[in-house]
């Protein structure tokens, strides 16, 4: 019998040796089909090139990070028609570029899209691009982008769009976050249009985490006459029209009739007619959930998760992520400007213990670095142990030199959401045999994010990022200094290895740099970390197809209902 193997022509060069390295057994099935994805293969091909070396049906040796749904899947198919209302904090939209929260991006996202989607299982797809390609160096990456796709205002989809977008991003004027991960541009030098439909980059340095830039929450594409406030002019590529937003009560989106994608009915996507998002705090959305005046509420608290789960008209879908609450330590300040202090903290931490009580036990436990073990190339470590009497050691150093006395006075500060206050106060108890007494400050999430960059010791929420080098540059160098590095750290030997790292495509050699980095932010970084967590999308039973982002993504373009 003749075997015809898949075609591999036109695929990066680095994707037989990742192929290679499957068959050897040193990489996992996910880090194929994860890094081969990063580099332009479909999915669809990068399972292809599996299955024709025999390893089609071979089981990973890790669980994927995709959400797992609880209930079976719906006997009739796509419905059209219906409304779906959520519950999430509304707060001010002007610019995309300059969006720092997800709830933000959640309401652009519904009329507005992205260049590549990172879809629940962490691996990044062509969404507004067709394809895109990567020079061996990963430092030119071509852009091809979809053709037919139309403007909510009836102007095609072309490169000028995404020139604008680009220049938008670039320009320090606008105050994007975006710079910060697009580091290895100049400017629009660096950005070329090739024709209408393909957009070259010329990176100064390699980086393998382009696509998944490209779906940074920020990284809204923009229509080319956009004018800085896309409330006033939400122009948009996306299924639904903005009809409403009115900042802290609710958001109205309407079904686009000629949106560019079709459903599986063969008509224009989306099914529902409408989507609602009322404003409320998290404790009213969890009680308009309960009594069905809601379907959904945005990123439950943990607290939230144990009240809902066994409610018989919902259906609750986690996720493992790359979220963390992270203790960040100002390192220009006293005392954390002494590794000493910051490696006393950190070893405060009674990890698993945290985790119980903060978090009911969902989650991942860390080491103190910023490396989650859903990210592609992971450097798996031992979890340190609590150890008051080592911090306590550390501290009584420290305070013999600068004249003082135990316990060591300092203030935590951090906001009422999520399980900070848990974690806060767990860590209050731990530290006080290290040495430590922790006073707590602990505000509403509003007054917290209005000083997060500025306080001396805090925890603070972030998101999840399916790279791991695509969050280490946003907060631990320091170009990142201004913006979103809050603990003012700098290393340079760490960002040599992080630079290393960004333009590695094999596997185990950027495991390799993986494993050092997290050593030097174990041994002498700013922030302690106790856990991952798990999210949870929590959704009235009778919608369909709901997707358990890691980022609490609201992806409903595809979504329906089934009435019982």
């Amino acid at each position: 019998m003749e075997i015809i193997k898949p075609k591999k022509r036109n695929v990066h060069p680095y994707v037989p040796e990742l192929e290679d390295l499957y068959l050897k057994g040193r990489i996992t099935r996910r880090e194929f089909l994860r890094n081969a994805t990063l580099l332009g293969v479909s999915v669809a091909g990068a399972s292809a090139f599996l299955t024709s070396c025999g390893g089609g049906t071979e089981e990973p040796t890790e669980a994927p990070a995709e959400a797992v749904p609880t209930e079976a899947p719906a006997a009739g198919g796509p419905v059209r028609g219906g409304t779906y209302t959520a519950s999430m904090q509304l707060q001010l939209l002007d610019h995309p570029a300059r969006l720092s929260w997800v709830e933000g991006a959640n309401i652009v996202r519904q009329f507005g899209e992205y260049l590549t989607e990172t879809g629940p299982d962490n691996i990044t797809r062509p969404y507004l691009c067709e394809r895109w390609e990567a020079s061996e160096d990963v430092k030119t990456w071509d852009l091809y982008l979809k053709q037919g796709v139309k403007w909510n205002n009836g102007d095609d989809f072309t490169a000028e769009d995404v020139m604008f977008t680009f220049g938008e991003w670039l320009n320090e004027d606008v105050g994007s976050s975006m710079l910060g991960l697009l580091a290895y541009l100049r400017g629009m030098e660096d950005v070329e249009k090739v024709d209408d439909y393909h957009v070259r980059l010329h990176l100064q340095y390699g980086d393998i985490g382009v696509p998944e830039h490209l779906f940074h929450y920020p990284a809204i594409v923009l229509h080319r006459d956009f004018e800085g406030d896309i409330i006033k002019q939400p122009v948009g590529t996306g299924a639904f029209l903005l009809e409403e937003y009115a900042e802290g009560e609710r958001a109205v989106f309407k079904r686009r009739e000629d949106y560019w994608r079709n459903g599986e009915d063969g008509e224009p996507l989306p099914y529902l007619d409408e989507l609602v998002y009322v404003s409320t705090d998290k404790d009213a959305g969890v009680a308009a959930l309960q009594g069905g005046q809601v379907d959904n509420v945005y990123d439950p608290r943990p607290s939230d998760f144990n009240a809902l789960k066994d409610n018989p008209n919902l259906v609750v879908r986690p996720v493992s992520t790359s979220q963390c609450l992270i203790g960040r330590m100002r390192v220009d300040l006293e005392p954390w400007d002494d590794v000493r202090v910051r490696n006393a903290l950190k070893m405060c931490q009674d990890r698993a213990k945290i985790l119980q009580l903060a978090y009911f036990g969902e989650g991942d436990l860390s080491i103190d670095a910023h490396m989650a073990p859903v990210h592609p190339a992971y450097c798996e470590k031992p979890i340190p142990e609590y150890d008051p009497e080592g911090a306590k050691a550390l501290l009584e150093e420290y305070t013999a030199e600068k004249g003082l006395e135990l316990p060591l006075q300092v203030t935590l500060a951090t906001k009422n959401d999520q399980a900070e206050p848990e974690i806060a106060q767990a860590l209050k108890e731990m530290a006080l045999p290290g040495g430590f007494d922790i006073t707590l400050d602990i505000t509403e999430a509003s007054g917290y994010w209005d000083r997060w960059t500025e306080v001396d010791l805090g925890i603070t929420s972030w998101t999840h990022r399916p790279l791991a080098v695509m969050v280490l540059p946003l907060a631990y160098t320091e170009e990142a200094i201004g913006n979103w590095n809050e603990t003012r750290w700098t290393d340079s030997e760490f960002e040599e290895l992080l630079r290393e790292a960004q333009g590695t495509l094999d596997v185990e050699a950027r495991r390799s740099i993986m494993c050092d980095m997290e050593d030097i932010m174990q041994e002498r970084g700013p922030i302690f970390n106790s856990f991952w967590k798990n999210v949870w999308n929590i959704t009235n039973k009778k919608f369909q197809n709901i997707k358990a982002h890691p980022t609490a993504y609201d992806l409903l373009y595809d979504v329906w209902i089934e009435e019982s």
